[in-house]
C-alpha cells in the first residue's frame, strides 16, 4: 500500500513524532512516499529521511492509494492542494490543537493505521469551490476546500459586494467582506462570523458576510449548482480573495465567479470517526453546563 505523507514545517521537538509515524506505517507493510516539503523540513531538523520523495506536483499518476497530513486542520488543507484534481483518499493525523478536519489523535494511530490497512474505512466524498477567473493568479490552484473569502485592504472603508446567483440578483452586501463557504467550511471562517452549521455531504452552500452594515443581513443558504458571481466595489484599489489559506491581491473592481467544482475531496472516514461526535467533542456542540456532557 502506497502512502503519500505531507506535513508543514513544525517546531523541532515534532521531528520525532513524524518519523515515528511513519516508522509505524512502515511496521504496518506500508509504502510511504514524502512530499518535497515535509522531507526538506525533517532534513533541516537533522533528521535522515530513509523513503523516497515525490517530485511530481501531479499525483495522478504516482500510484497512491492514499494521502496522509501529519499536523492540524492547515496541514490537511495543504494535503488537499497536494492531492488536487487527484482525487487520492486523505486523511488527517493532528499533531496540532483543535485537529477537527484532522480527527485521528496521535494516541490512536495504531489502530488507524491497523484499519486503514485492513480496508476498514469508508470513503466520503467533500464538495469543493473552483474560481473560474482570475486564472493568471490562481494558475490550476483555484479551487478550496473550505472557502472562498472576500476581504477588504483598507482598515477603514468597507467594500460593497453584488451578488448574482446565475442571472438572478440576490443582494449588496457592505461589509468587510464576504464568505462564500461550503458545507466542510461551514464549521470553520463562517461559522466564526455567524453561519450555520451544515452536514458535510450537504449539496448546498453558504454565503456569508463578514460584520455587515445592515443589521438584517444574515447568512443564506444555497444549492451548490448556482453559479455565483461577486462584482465588488472598493474604494481602494486593490481588495483580497482567500481560497481556504492561500491568498491573493484583486482589483477593488474585480468580478469574480465562483462554482462547485466538477471534483471532490475524498476523505477517509474510520470506524470510530463520527461528524456529530466531532461536534461534540471538538466544538462542545449541545455542551450545557447544567446538565454534563451529550449523552450518546
Amino acid at each position: 500500500m502506497r502512502i503519500g505523507v505531507h506535513g508543514r514545517a513544525m517546531d523541532a521537538e515534532s521531528a520525532t513524532v513524524v518519523m515515528r509515524t511513519i516508522e509505524r506505517m512502515v511496521a504496518h507493510g506500508m509504502e510511504p512516499v514524502l512530499s518535497p516539503g515535509l522531507a526538506t523540513w525533517l532534513g533541516e531538523m537533522g533528521t535522515d529521511v530513509p523513503w523516497p520523495v515525490l517530485a511530481t506536483d501531479d499525483l495522478s499518476d504516482a500510484g497512491l492509494d492514499l494521502c496522509i497530513g501529519l499536523g492540524g486542520d492547515g496541514t490537511l488543507l495543504d494535503t488537499v492542494v497536494w492531492v488536487g484534481r487527484s482525487e487520492v483518499p486523505v486523511l488527517g493525523i493532528n499533531l496540532g490543537r483543535l485537529g477537527f478536519l484532522s480527527n485521528v489523535r496521535i494516541d490512536t494511530v495504531e489502530h488507524a493505521l491497523s484499519a486503514i490497512k485492513q480496508g476498514r474505512y469508508l470513503l466520503q466524498d467533500r464538495s469543493l469551490l473552483e474560481v473560474t477567473d482570475h486564472t493568471e493568479a490562481l494558475g490550476r490552484l483555484n479551487f478550496a476546500l473550505n472557502e472562498v473569502s472576500i476581504h477588504k485592504r483598507e482598515s477603514s472603508s468597507m467594500i460593497a459586494v453584488h451578488v448574482h446567483l446565475g442571472t438572478d440578483y440576490l443582494n449588496t452586501y457592505w461589509a468587510d467582506g464576504l464568505i462564500v463557504a461550503t458545507p466542510t467550511g461551514s464549521t470553520a471562517y463562517s461559522l466564526s462570523c455567524g453561519g450555520p452549521i451544515l452536514y458535510p455531504t450537504s449539496d448546498v452552500l453558504v454565503i456569508n458576510p463578514i460584520c455587515p452594515h445592515n443589521l438584517n443581513v444574515r447568512p443564506f443558504v444555497i444549492p451548490d449548482h448556482y453559479i455565483i458571481t461577486l462584482q465588488l466595489e472598493a474604494r481602494s484599489d486593490r481588495c483580497l480573495m482567500n481560497l481556504d489559506s492561500r491568498n491573493t491581491n484583486i482589483g477593488g473592481e474585480s468580478r469574480i465567479t465562483i462554482q462547485r467544482a466538477g471534483f471532490t475531496v475524498k476523505m477517509v472516514q474510520l470506524e470510530s470517526t463520527d461528524f456529530l461526535d466531532t461536534l461534540r467533542t471538538k466544538l462542545s456542540w449541545g455542551l450545557d453546563v447544567r446538565s454534563g456532557p451529550p449523552r450518546g
